[in-house]
């Protein structure tokens, strides 16, 4: 009986930014805020990763912050929230991938693959989660994010990586920006990546721009 209300609930439509806790396939959980828009329709799905440890308060803020605007313009949002606030590297990179798997199972969510958003340790962590199943990800928006090393990144070929950075980044990840395009480049990613002068570590984002990179992605 608990299961199968458990199942129902999974299936229901959420029509409002809530956190909620999920029982993943290796039998933790993970907690995340999810939204969609207010028709049961399938929507794509894109997972947003805060910066730093990504516990429930960063979480939050990067759902209100980014996830926002994409449920008005049709996505279903996930935000979640580290389990032990070491991000989404590691272990917990394949946590994120068990969650997708869960919100799959939902009607409103569309099959195919999911895109990924992370802001700064966030952003380190799409990159990751993206290198190890590539095929299952529309793409990565990484604002911002550093690479170093093209090897770990090799099954990215030709995939779509969205990287912004401020040029007045309090962190130095300025300084870094050149260092992070050339490895993203030598893995072979198809890579939009600007500069942005006059921002610093986190950033409002230029919807229009950022739209024009989304119609090129394979969303049907």
């Amino acid at each position: 009986m608990i299961r199968g209300l458990l199942t129902v609930l999974l299936l229901m439509p959420l029509t409002a930014f809530t956190q909620t806790e999920f029982q993943l396939p290796d039998g933790s959980a993970l907690r995340a805020y999810f939204d969609a828009p207010a028709d049961s329709s399938p929507h794509p799905l894109v997972v947003i990763m805060g910066g730093g440890a990504g516990d429930a308060r960063i979480a939050s803020s990067a759902y209100r912050t980014h996830g926002e605007a994409f449920v008005d313009r049709g996505w279903a949002v996930a935000a979640p929230v580290s389990p032990d606030g070491q991000s989404f590297w590691g272990d917990n990179a394949d946590k994120v991938r068990q969650l997708i798997s869960l919100l799959k199972q939902r009607d409103d969510i569309a099959d195919g693959p999911v895109l990924l958003m992370g802001i700064s340790n966030g952003g380190i962590s799409s990159l990751e989660i993206a290198s190890r199943h590539a095929n299952e990800y529309l793409g990565v928006i990484a604002v911002p994010a550093l690479a170093s090393n093209a090897a770990s990144l090799r099954t990215m070929k030709d995939f779509p990586v969205y990287l912004r950075i401020g040029s007045e980044d309090r962190l130095g990840w300025d300084r870094r920006y050149d260092g992070t395009v050339a490895v993203l480049e030598g893995a072979g990613v198809k890579l939009n990546a600007r500069l942005l002068q006059g921002t610093g570590h986190t950033f409002a984002m230029d919807w229009a721009d950022l739209e024009g990179w989304l119609a090129s992605l394979p969303l049907e």
